[in-house]
């Protein structure tokens, strides 16, 4: 039975809300990636969002390349009008000046008026009025939270999907082992006579050969041909695959070192056969493992 406990570096969400005066849309999408490279692109303003959502993201997240989004937009607001009241009271004095100036050299002016006087420059300012983002940004982080556990059952899914190819493959390589370890039995025979006819031919053709030496270096020809270690070897591997499979957490890294011993063993495998059977089984173990290799690269 495959365990579930696999979980994908791809993946993709997007989550629309609305609060505190402004709608938004969250979104995160992560590829493949050798560690966790988290790229944001947030609106300014909100002091404490870039560090909050680096925050959520890197606690369910070990791998991956992803960007986290978000899309803001809040009600315009008018800026505030007031009357400054230095400027107000600079403007009074050059009315009066202008006045007082006026009376004196005997020229009629006619009073101003308030709304002459606040179209004086300096007497009304216009400014937004501070905000307290606060309440926002606790909108959007425990939004953010609601899309990234959807994120993370999406990932989940994922590696359900590649735990039931990757178990598959893993059954493959064990059944291509077993047939390698029946092959190279059947070839001992064939291999112990080879071995013999060699040594007659080396012992014929140099009676001076000292038939010990000889033996010594055949025994070692056929020491170098077996592949018990290999097989040995691949069949501890498989055991190791089988618990990664039903490792909780990131063991993706495992995966990508394990694949290079699947390989390893299945190369050695290929050069030692001598049989053509043999290299037929140590070439599709190959392939298998290949092909596993490329589904283990999405496993964070």
């Amino acid at each position: 039975m495959v365990n579930h406990a696999l979980v994908s570096m791809t993946g993709f969400a997007e989550r629309r809300g609305s609060d505190a005066g402004a709608d938004w849309v969250w979104e995160i999408r992560a590829v493949n990636g050798k560690g966790l490279d988290l790229r944001t692109r947030l609106p300014d303003g909100i002091d404490g969002l870039e560090q909050g959502a680096r925050a959520a993201v890197s606690a369910r997240m070990a791998r991956g390349n992803a960007t986290l989004s978000l899309k803001l937009s809040r009600a315009a607001e008018a800026g505030a009008i007031r009357v400054n009241a230095a400027g107000l009271s600079a403007a009074l004095d050059a009315v009066s000046q202008v006045g007082a100036e006026a009376a004196r050299r005997g020229v009629e002016l006619p009073a101003p008026s308030a709304t002459d006087i606040l179209t004086l420059r300096g007497v009304l300012e216009t400014g937004a009025v501070a905000e307290d983002t606060g309440p926002l940004l606790a909108a959007l982080l425990a939004d953010l939270d609601v899309l990234l556990a959807d994120f993370a059952a999406m990932r989940a899914a994922e590696g359900r999907a590649l735990a039931v190819v990757i178990d598959g493959q893993i059954a493959r390589i064990a059944q291509l082992a077993d047939e390698a370890r029946t092959a190279a039995e059947a070839r001992r025979p064939q291999m112990e006579q080879a071995l013999r006819d060699n040594l007659a031919r080396v012992l014929a053709g140099a009676a001076e050969a000292d038939p010990a030496r000889v033996a010594q270096e055949l025994a070692l020809l056929a020491v170098k041909a077996d592949v018990t270690e290999e097989l040995d070897r691949l069949a501890a591997h498989v055991a190791a695959a089988r618990r990664l499979l039903a490792e909780k957490g990131a063991v993706g890294r495992k995966f990508d070192f394990l694949m290079q011993e699947f390989m390893r063993e299945a190369n050695t495998l290929c050069s030692k056969s001598g049989n053509a059977e043999l290299t037929r089984i140590g070439l599709d173990l190959k392939t298998v493992i290949d092909q596993m290799r490329e589904q283990v690269q999405n496993v964070e």
